[in-house]
């Protein structure tokens, strides 16, 4: 009778396991599954900076959904029969049966047609890079990596259709932006203007101490010396000297831009299977590269993100935060055109001599 009170006992156990196969999974699962899609999400941006570096199309698979359900069954029974002395028939007969599945569904979406028009080909909307300065980001990077031109001042870019070395007075106003973000002495708001909301950039006072920085914004600028509120719009000339035109980058502009500062083999440049950005010392200077990616036959182990293409493993270095803060700043600018408000498409503007 002891044996057949263990057996009862193995398939207690057993149903046991069932009713507590799904809470101890929620722990490991979560953070699998994060770190897995975490990793994945820096690997496809970088090999799509590598596409459009080739003049490839890029092509970006969201994973839209995971579902994991988790089956364990367990099936214990236990017979006997008595028998009459001397005879051989079976006593007793004990089973025990068990069955475990994982069954993980993940469901992919490719970004296509009107969607991918709207998060790549759409310029950034103003809201959404102010707000980028406004949460903390330095404003010298977010001007740099997000805006084409400021008031007529020009940003420097890479894209082989239309490359611009930029103008050193736009190289001054990011340090003066930076310099002013890290004063206090700039802000930004949300003011309602004619019905619709409308953004304002601020510069406080200069009455109480010399703010070197805000004055220099306003010069560069063009910008009245006694007004201390500037609307902000989208365009590439402003209408009067209290106005902030800013024609914002579209994603894909972001990209050709960072894609520009690759380092790829000269064979590729050699052949013309590849474009190579003309670029002068002064240049690099006052506008260093955006992103270093590293190739070569395989990547260090630690490497921070890597792939292989065109039968070259492509990487950033881990220990290069630069880099690993900018690809990261341009995985998060994917969300800016997500839900972003329409505005309105720029007047073309010739401005007067």
């Amino acid at each position: 009778m002891r044996a057949v009170f263990g057996w009862i006992g193995i398939g207690a156990l057993l149903l046991a396991g069932c009713a507590s196969v799904g809470p101890p999974s929620i722990g490991r699962d979560r953070f699998d599954y994060v770190n897995t899609i975490s990793d994945s999400w820096k690997r496809q941006t970088l090999l799509n900076l590598l596409k459009v570096r080739y003049a490839d199309a890029p092509v970006f698979m969201d994973v839209s959904s995971v579902i994991s359900s988790y089956s364990l069954e367990g099936e214990v029974s236990l017979g006997g029969e008595y028998a009459p002395i001397g005879r051989g028939d079976t006593f007793g007969s004990v089973g025990a049966t068990g069955r475990y599945a994982d069954k993980p569904t993940i469901s992919y979406q490719p970004l296509s047609g009107d969607k991918f028009a709207k998060s790549m080909m759409t310029p950034i909307p103003v809201t959404g890079f102010l707000f980028l300065i406004q949460s903390g980001y330095p404003a010298d990077l977010v001007l740099r990596v997000c805006v084409n031109s400021i008031n007529g001042l020009e940003n420097a870019y890479g894209g082989a259709g239309n490359p611009r070395e930029g103008s050193p007075e736009f190289r001054e106003l990011m340090t003066a932006l930076r310099e002013s973000q890290a004063a206090g002495d700039t802000g930004f708001r949300v003011k309602p203007s004619k019905g619709e909301p409308g953004v304002v950039m601020f510069m406080r006072p200069s009455s109480d101490r010399v703010r070197v920085p805000s004055s220099r914004i306003r010069e560069l600028l063009g910008l009245n010396a006694a007004s201390h509120e500037f609307s902000v719009v989208y365009g590439s000339h402003p209408e009067q000297d209290t106005e902030i035109a800013v024609l914002t980058r579209s994603l894909l502009q972001v990209m050709i831009d960072f894609a520009s500062y690759i380092d790829v083999p000269e064979a590729d440049i050699a052949e013309g299977r590849v474009y190579s950005p003309q670029r002068t010392a002064e240049q690099e200077r006052a506008f260093p590269p955006l992103i270093t990616v590293h190739h070569g036959a395989s990547p260090p182990d630690d490497a921070y993100a890597s792939v292989r293409y065109r039968n070259q493993w492509f990487w950033i270095d881990d220990r290069d935060r630069d880099s690993k803060f900018r690809l990261t700043f341009l995985m998060i600018m994917f969300s800016l055109t997500e839900g972003a408000p329409t505005q309105s498409a720029p007047v073309v503007t010739v401005p007067a001599r």
